[in-house]
């Protein structure tokens, strides 16, 4: 009996402010739990042809962003009808501004963010907020319960059309941020799917992990380590069925 294909997969994890370590490894061990699926990892878009040649794409990424050149490497990707999971930072520009001694979200990368979809500008302090199903019937989440997440909230700018399938509520203030005006309630997307032609995006803002080491040169030591959403069963569910997904391993790998 011959054997099922192989899948290879591009995971792109690096960046700032954000324990890399930590969240390179949980990826990939939740990968690993298929053996199809053989990983190549890199901390940037630099490989273009190895992005070119994946069959799935992941990317956990804190201020990351490709230039033009690369950009066209995940147009090809997506134009080939193939699936990227992005998590957490991927779609984050920080920038400090000591103007206002506060972070800044830069628009310097507008056809990347039109790509993935939306780009962070804020989060309120990091606090447990309620995780809610928009679409509670859909593969990718049925049968999940509503969780608290005690993690980042994204706050984004959205770009083109989106399927948003679990959401959070939030109104109130963010201080630290240039980016001000969330006082209004609003549903803001915590999962959701986007296309590209016959390729798919599959975006997650949960995941935030940082070490004691990983806001230098800013801080010397950063005081408390945090794990966030990696801490929840609900999380690491939500992470299997997205590699599923993505590599269309499933029943749950044909939805859209």
């Amino acid at each position: 009996m011959a054997i099922p294909p192989r899948v290879n997969v591009y995971l792109v994890c690096g960046g700032r402010y954000h324990d890399m370590d930590f969240a390179r490894l949980e990826l990939l061990r939740l990968l690993g739990e298929h053996p199809r699926l053989r990983v190549r990892v890199g901390e940037d878009y630099s490989n273009s042809s190895a992005i070119e040649a994946a069959d799935f794409l992941v990317t956990y990424t804190c201020d990351v962003i490709p230039p033009r050149e690369q950009q066209h490497a995940l147009e090809t990707f997506l134009g080939a009808g193939k699936r990227w999971f992005a998590l957490h930072g991927t779609n984050s520009i920080l920038k400090w501004s000591k103007e206002h001694k506060a972070w800044t979200a830069p628009r310097m990368a507008p056809e990347f963010m039109q790509m993935v979809g939306s780009q962070f500008l804020a989060h309120p302090p990091i606090a447990p907020y309620r995780v809610s199903l928009t679409e509670p019937d859909h593969p990718l989440v049925q049968g999940i319960a509503e969780f608290d997440a005690d993690d980042e909230l994204y706050l984004c700018e959205w770009h083109g059309e989106h399927r948003c399938l679990m959401h959070t509520q939030f109104a109130g203030d963010v201080p630290g941020f240039v980016d001000q005006g969330w006082d209004t309630p609003a549903r803001h997307p915590v999962l959701y799917l986007r296309s590209h032609g016959p390729g798919e995006l599959l975006y997650c803002t949960l995941g935030h992990c940082r070490g004691q080491y990983d806001m230098q040169p800013l801080m010397g030591e950063y005081p408390t380590i945090e794990r966030g959403s990696w801490k929840l069963p609900q999380f690491h569910e939500i992470l299997r069925r997205g590699i599923r997904w993505g590599a269309r391993l499933d029943a749950a790998s044909n939805a859209s």
